[in-house]
């Protein structure tokens, strides 16, 4: 698989992420083949959920959203720590010359390789099933939004649904063999064209009256994760509404 950062990921590379003084409510553990995993609501829920965080690692605003999850649907929401602690810092994004171009590239190749994170990913769901939990889903923002729709189109795979924010690389061929339904979310920079094909194609599934779609239009790539700016109110408003969108959309598809 391709891990090249297309152009239409300009977005991606044009928007730093802001700060935030949001407290996480959840702890941390090993769990899964994972040294470190984020962990908050209940210790154990029959429906799980598993959050693929974006290149920037662990942020307030993403580990924000995850907790919202947790506590409105009562469930477990876990975010492993796919980069093994070498996320990308936010002090070189976006890249600034062709040498930390050069070197995000090699991030997407190395620490953020999308078919090693699929792997990773598939490995928790199976510990979660072995675990008893029932069903489990799994979101992901900007590069773990190809992950998620990645492992949820693996060949029996253990995901039971799966969703997709901002996602980066977006390609309607990830969903041909797709095995699950899908939420997808993306925001005004992602190709429109991708996204209306991928919607054409899971249509189609034996599961498509579980799939749901929101394109938020006036929002930025990242508005949901790491580069959600809190204090400005629209960015807010549509990060409220995402996750609530996220949460019936769950609520649905693992019913």
């Amino acid at each position: 698989m391709s891990t090249h950062v297309h152009n239409d990921n300009v977005a991606c590379c044009t928007i730093p992420p802001v700060k935030s003084d949001y407290s996480p409510k959840g702890t941390f553990k090993a769990y899964g083949g994972f040294d470190k995993v984020y962990v908050t609501g209940p210790a154990k829920s029959e429906m799980t959920l598993v959050a693929v965080y974006d290149i920037f690692g662990f942020k307030p605003q993403t580990q924000q959203g995850a907790d919202i999850i947790a506590s409105s649907l009562n469930v477990t929401v876990l975010m492993p720590d796919f980069f093994h602690g070498e996320e990308w810092p936010a002090s070189k994004y976006p890249p600034k010359d062709d040498k930390e171009k050069r070197e995000l590239q090699e991030f997407f190749g190395g620490p953020a390789n999308p078919s090693n994170s699929v792997t990773g990913l598939i490995q928790v769901a199976k510990s979660l099933k072995s675990d008893g939990v029932k069903a489990v889903g799994a979101f992901g923002f900007c590069w773990g939004g190809k992950v998620t729709i990645l492992a949820g189109s693996q060949t029996s795979t253990p995901l039971d649904a799966v969703a997709a924010v901002h996602p980066a690389m977006l390609s309607s061929s990830d969903v041909n063999s797709l095995e699950v339904p899908l939420g997808l979310y993306p925001s005004k920079d992602e190709p429109i064209e991708e996204y209306n094909r991928m919607l054409e194609i899971v249509a189609k599934k034996p599961f498509a009256s579980k799939n749901d779609h929101k394109l938020y239009k006036n929002m930025f790539h990242g508005f949901a994760a790491a580069r959600a700016n809190l204090d400005e109110p629209e960015n807010k408003k549509a990060f409220e509404d995402l996750y609530a969108t996220l949460i019936k959309y769950f609520k649905n598809a693992l019913a």
